[in-house]
């Protein structure tokens, strides 16, 4: 053992995450802000890396539509680490997490005896954007609309084709497969979200353990160690259900142990910054792990104790209110979801909400829980006197408004090419629009809670929720119907 080595097993992986979460800030990439970036913005960042004698960065392929693959290079030990993100064009945390690896290692801080040991200790090739084609777009499979996770064995795209080259010429020990999942997957059946999820991907139906596979398997265990002290019970583990033509459960198969990270929801985190930071945090005590051979430390029985995905997560849950509906005044619960819609300036979005549930919701959670106990839940209505425009909705209008029980106006010459949702305080529609706001499985959720005595205590626009007894709640915007 080098002396190196020595010193690195001292120091606790779980420290090694504290740590590098804490000191974040200093080298989180600013270039990349929001989660809807596209090649051209990574490219001066990766051009920018060739001038630093640490890293070797080369084009490596080319994508359907002839974007440039890079690939980087850092480390020149023998422990080789393959890193890929961006498989899929619309999950793009870990790509973020990356860049600010790339910070970290050129850093000198309290944190040199790791950066140096995963740099001696290791040789890590990072592919930061995979798919940019996909993200060109933001949407999950490339150019030809193929799912790369689900061309491990056809090779029909050119990136699947790369990402097998790379695999198959490196070699590499370990591999990070790098994915966002789903805001709405739950740490078992608890509330907690699954802000983290990992998995050890089966190479067969069976789920057998060989000691490729058993590698992966302990480091996650320390990486599950070293993330519950800083998001405690919202690490889960993804489906050990076999795919046979995904990229992780191949590789897992031709020798490589492979890592895959799922990057799922925290509370009020819709630009996932937050979980950026705990990726990044992740990824350094993980490579800090492979390097100083810390997972040899973890008992393969551990993973299997890390609680499932399950999906029991809502935006919104509204408990408990009452409904008319067909003569008959029923008992109920709403669940409400809001899908991320594009907005016209290509990088930002705002929210459409639907109702997704109605009835007994009592093993589901939201991340937004209303208890509507002695409150009457009332369709929104459409102010019929129309506002000659949107500059007119102030904000003591809007809560006028609301507390009435509308959640819709009608404006006058209305164009939706020139209103931006996210700054509505009402939903808006034009004067001959028809609009039913009736409570409906599948529709929109726009509707009031009412007290016994008729007044007004919470206004749901949009899915959003307004207590009106409060503050105007951020972020909240109605819709341009």
């Amino acid at each position: 053992m080098t002396l190196l080595e020595a010193q690195c097993q001292t120091v606790p992986s779980t420290l090694v995450a504290q740590q590098a979460y804490q000191q974040h800030a200093v080298y989180k990439q600013p270039a990349l802000e929001d989660r809807r970036f596209k090649h051209q913005d990574i490219v001066p960042l990766l051009e920018k890396l060739k001038q630093n004698p640490l890293f070797d960065v080369q084009v490596v392929g080319k994508s359907v539509e002839g974007r440039d693959n890079y690939m980087v290079k850092a480390g020149t030990g023998k422990i080789k680490v393959m890193l890929w993100s961006q498989m899929h064009g619309d999950e793009s945390t870990a790509t973020m997490a990356l860049f600010d690896l790339f910070n970290f290692l050129q850093g000198s801080d309290q944190l040199d005896t790791v950066r140096q040991q995963i740099l001696q200790n290791t040789t890590l090739y990072i592919v930061p954007m995979l798919n940019p084609d996909g993200a060109e777009q933001f949407q999950r499979r490339n150019a030809l609309d193929i799912d790369l996770n689900r061309d491990a064995l056809r090779l029909q795209s050119p990136e699947a084709r790369l990402l097998k080259s790379l695999r198959d010429s490196l070699n590499p020990e370990f591999g990070f497969n790098l994915h966002d999942q789903s805001r709405y997957y739950t740490v078992g059946t608890t509330s907690k979200p699954a802000t983290i999820s990992f998995l050890a991907p089966a190479f067969d139906y069976a789920q057998t353990v060989d000691t490729v596979r058993g590698r992966a398997m302990r480091t996650i265990v320390g990486m599950n160690e070293a993330l519950q002290q800083l998001i405690p019970g919202q690490i889960a583990k993804y489906s050990d259900e076999h795919e046979p033509r995904a990229f992780g459960d191949n590789i897992q198969k031709w020798g490589t142990s492979v890592i895959l990270i799922e990057s799922g929801g925290y509370q009020d985190d819709p630009e996932k910054q937050k979980i950026r930071q705990l990726n990044f945090a992740s990824i350094v005590s993980a490579l800090h792990l492979i390097a100083g051979e810390g997972y040899t430390n973890y008992a393969l029985e551990d993973y299997f104790k890390i609680p499932e995905n399950e999906r029991y997560l809502f935006d919104v849950v509204v408990r408990n209110v009452r409904y008319s509906n067909h003569d008959k005044n029923i008992l109920l619960d709403v669940g409400i979801m809001q899908d991320e819609v594009p907005s016209a300036n290509d990088k930002g979005f705002y929210q459409r909400a639907s109702v997704q549930e109605i009835g007994d919701m009592n093993v589901f959670y939201g991340y937004k829980d209303v208890d509507g106990e002695g409150l009457t839940l009332v369709p929104g209505k459409v102010y019929s006197k129309p506002f000659k425009s949107t500059a007119a909705l102030t904000p003591e209008r809007a809560k006028e408004l609301l507390s009435e029980g509308y959640t819709t106006v009608r404006v006058e010459k209305l164009s939706s090419a020139n209103v931006n949702p996210v700054k509505l305080p009402l939903n808006v529609t034009s004067l001959s629009k028809k609009v039913n706001h009736e409570l409906e499985l599948y529709g929109d959720a726009n509707f009031v809670l009412k007290d016994a005595g008729g007044k007004v205590k919470y206004a749901i626009v949009n899915g959003f929720v307004y207590d009106l007894q409060g503050a105007l709640p951020t972020p909240f915007h109605g819709l341009v119907l």
